[in-house]
């Protein structure tokens, strides 16, 4: 009961004297952690703080620079967890609080991950998804999930299609805007398989059907796994993730419309990523109790840093063609490349 009402108190924002104060105690680990975010309001100041850092890493709650500006290419090398402009401090806080275990979770994952190759990386991932997937948070959601959805019989979920040294697979579930299912995962693996054992295939494109490229995991399936031991055994032997990463030298990916979790999060993987202005972009999972599972937490940060990545997925808001093409995150959008 202490540590719940720990983790849904109010934060305070600290000073930078302040916080240097609270990190420097040799009981800073056990005193901060398992608590609210850590929000310390380094405005204009320095933001290297050195001989702490450490100390912020290892910290289990979600750390917050609260900065003048967040383009300031320094705010990329202060060591928190996520840096907000002070206007959107309030609503990161009030999503952290509302999943406060999924949250510190993923944070802590992408602290981890940084220093991970990507098979270690999605090792991680997954068994920070498993275990969540048995706490109360994702438990609860799935308590209040209906599901009324029919399930889109299109036949087969990928279709595949070679032109000469061209591989080009198309996810096939326009109706449910390419949501991702257990069928589509195991054809687009069967796919991926493929082109790794066959070396006159030199370009492998992925692209939609229909009005969106993936609208994410299919929630219909959330929750279907025996238990979550099984799913991480599932998730450990049948990776698209894995063999996207494997083939990312020859990968291209073509987004448009809904890309929310795993349609970003496996497109992010490949060596070329465009999209149309259409296209949106977004990491749903911390409200539901989880953390980004389709790879997200190993192919987003070598794409936008481990900051942007948790913002995304801590925040849940979306962001625009024109911001993740500001960001790295796809390298041109409808022929514009990346401004470099």
């Amino acid at each position: 009961m202490l540590l719940c009402r720990r983790l849904l108190s109010a934060p305070m924002a600290l000073t930078p004297s302040a916080a240097y104060d609270l990190l420097r105690s040799p009981f800073a680990l056990d005193d901060l952690g398992g608590g609210p975010p850590f929000v310390v309001d380094v405005g204009n100041a320095a933001l290297e703080l050195r001989d702490v850092s450490a100390t912020l890493r290892a910290l289990a709650c979600v750390t917050v620079a609260v900065v003048a500006d967040p383009t300031d290419s320094r705010a990329g090398t202060a060591p928190f967890d996520v840096v907000v402009a002070e206007r959107g401090v309030d609503a990161l806080v009030t999503a952290v609080r509302s999943n406060p275990m999924a949250s510190i979770a993923l944070v802590q994952l992408l602290r981890a991950s940084e220093r991970l190759d990507v098979g270690d990386a999605l090792f991680a991932e997954s068994a920070t998804y498993a275990m969540l997937q048995s706490g109360p948070e994702f438990q609860g959601w799935l308590a209040t999930r209906r599901r009324e959805r029919a399930t889109s019989s299109v036949e087969p979920a990928v279709v595949g299609a070679r032109d000469g040294a061209r591989m080009r697979l198309t996810l096939n579930r326009p109706a449910v805007h390419n949501a991702f299912n257990a069928a589509m995962r195991d054809e687009l693996i069967a796919h991926l398989r493929a082109v790794a054992a066959d070396p006159s295939i030199t370009s492998v494109h992925l692209d939609g059907a229909g009005p969106s490229f993936c609208s994410g995991g299919d929630l219909d399936e959330f929750g279907t796994t025996p238990d979550p031991a099984t799913g991480h055994l599932v998730r450990s032997t049948r990776s698209p993730a894995w063999w996207l990463a494997r083939c990312a030298e020859q990968s291209s990916v073509a987004l448009h419309g809904a890309c929310i979790g795993a349609g970003i999060e496996l497109a992010a993987f490949a060596r070329q990523v465009t999209a149309t202005e259409d296209a949106f972009f977004q990491l749903p999972e911390v409200a539901l109790g989880l953390i980004p599972g389709a790879g997200g937490t190993v192919s987003l940060p070598r794409r936008i840093g481990r900051q942007r990545t948790a913002w995304l997925a801590l925040s849940g808001q979306r962001i625009d063609a024109e911001t993740a093409l500001a960001w790295g995150l796809v390298d041109a959008v409808s022929g514009r490349p990346r401004p470099r």
